[in-house]
């Protein structure tokens, strides 16, 4: 027979009793000098980190990223350096705009975020379901998430102030389209693509710098939810998308995606007339076509929600020497807004913490904060530079090529190119009948609670995008598109 383990104390101590407080008598007050009581009862009360500010509600696995074709002409990263080579890697999915006990099935982009644990570092691929995104600069990031929040005065989801900062933001008529298609409410986590949606680069041993974007194609394929069939599962199982996923690798039906990139070179960006870091819009795979770099498989379920899914931190500015940033807008902003979202939320040393460390060794000069429990640098210095041989030193070999920068200081619109429509009118001329029916009829529902000075105002981005797409929603919503402005 096993031996019995003994309930201790977070400090160790074993404890005599866990199941009646220290009293005054049988039937008198409790002792305030019952530290078991007092330990037990402050940290239940600390138990709940704050949750995220988006994408509250998420699911997670654990798998491997196997390369399967050679694209070290991009890139000298050394996880692309060899077919057949693996990474493990942690995948967090996630609504964007719900609460932690939202469901599943609500009409929303879905995170698709994912750790590479590199032997060179960690690197992270923060992205959606979706190519694009609502905005293009991150001055507007807090207004735009506010409105897919609660109402400060009813604290109720408004449609009002959703389609009010639509409509004053035509640059999201892009991403408006694909979340009201047929796409906006995947069937689980299994059956969607993933993006890194921005634009990011890869450099290779030459020092070459090429453009590229991420896509992550589903080898489950593409199924989505009715939104009749979305609103009764959001009543009888809030938690479809991850009861799905981990049943599916429970039973060891791993789901798997294609990785793949687009590629850009320098000059060809510099020419191009369409701006190529603007995340509203996508690159043609006519012109960029998808290039094959491995299959993504997601094969082992965490074994404690908390410790592996709510306490995973992906930021973008964790990369790997041949993979880096762009001039993206929206990009640059996260860069720090997520890093510094983590400190607040989990703490200063929250890539300690073993779903977010690195599987490789690594030294540096930070030291103290909360919860450091590595060793804190031990007797080491906490300085550089410094005259200790045995100390981190920096490695010129991984700097970056110099990346050519010009223009005045200034604010300057990122709206001044006017073209907010093609892409949105492109994609729904793309569209069956069908899909073209069930995206008006769903935008149709979302406006109609919308007052009428709003309707208007969207009326005339969805005409500019596509005559029939914008009559569309207007005959839906019984309104003359000749009142259109």
């Amino acid at each position: 027979m096993n031996e019995k383990v003994t309930l201790t104390t977070a400090s160790g101590a074993p404890v005599s009793d866990n199941q009646n407080s220290r009293s005054a008598g049988v039937r008198g007050p409790l002792l305030l000098d019952d530290f078991h009581l007092v330990e037990k009862l402050a940290h239940f009360n600390r138990e709940v980190i704050p949750e995220r500010r988006v994408h509250a509600k998420g699911s997670g696995a654990h798998g491997t990223l196997t390369i399967t074709a050679d694209i070290t002409q991009y890139t000298s990263a050394r996880l692309f350096e060899a077919v057949g080579r693996q990474t493990p890697l942690f995948l967090r999915f996630s609504t964007v705009g719900g609460e932690r006990g939202s469901a599943d099935t609500e009409r929303d982009p879905r995170g698709f975020a994912v750790k590479f644990y590199t032997e060179e570092g960690n690197w992270d691929i923060v992205g959606n379901n979706t190519p694009v995104f609502f905005i293009r600069d991150p001055l507007k990031f807090p207004d735009f998430i506010h409105t897919q929040k609660r109402d400060p005065w009813t604290n109720l989801k408004s449609p009002q102030m959703m389609w009010d900062f639509w409509s004053h933001s035509p640059e999201a008529l892009h991403q408006i389209t694909v979340l009201f298609s047929d796409r906006g409410i995947p069937d689980g986590y299994r059956f969607m693509h993933g993006f890194g949606s921005h634009t990011f680069s890869l450099i290779n041993a030459e020092g070459i710098r090429s453009w590229v974007k991420f896509h992550f194609k589903s080898l489950q394929g593409i199924k989505n939810l009715v939104p009749a069939e979305a609103a009764r599962l959001a009543g009888v199982d809030p938690d479809y998308a991850q009861r799905d996923l981990f049943s599916a690798i429970d039973r060891g039906d791993y789901p798997r995606w294609r990785m793949c990139i687009q590629v850009m070179s320098e000059a060809q960006a510099s020419a191009r007339a369409e701006n190529p870091f603007d995340v509203t819009k996508t690159w043609s795979q006519k012109e960029f076509p998808l290039i094959e770099v491995g299959v993504l498989e997601l094969n082992r379920n965490p074994k404690n929600y908390f410790a592996e899914v709510e306490q995973a931190a992906f930021a973008p500015s964790n990369l790997v020497p041949g993979i880096g940033l762009s001039p993206d807008r929206m990009l640059q902003g996260r860069v720090f807004a997520y890093a510094d979202a983590h400190r607040y939320r989990i703490g200063t040393n929250h890539q300690q913490l073993p779903v977010n460390a690195p599987r490789c060794p690594y030294q540096n000069y930070q030291r103290d904060g909360a919860m450091r429990f590595d060793g804190n640098g031990g007797s080491a210095p906490n300085y550089e530079p410094n005259s200790y041989s045995d100390s981190p030193k920096q490695a010129a070999q991984y700097a970056e090529p110099a990346s050519a920068l010009s223009g005045s200081a200034a604010r300057y619109d990122h709206r001044a190119d006017g073209d907010y429509f093609s892409h949105a009118g492109a994609l729904f001329r793309l569209m069956s009948i069908e899909q073209q029916a069930l995206l008006i009829d769903n935008i149709v529902g979302a406006m109609k609670p919308v007052t009428r000075e709003v309707q208007l105002r969207q009326l005339a981005y969805f005409i500019k995008a596509d005559l029939a797409y914008g009559t569309g929603i207007a005959a839906g919503l019984g309104i003359d598109p000749c009142e259109v402005a």
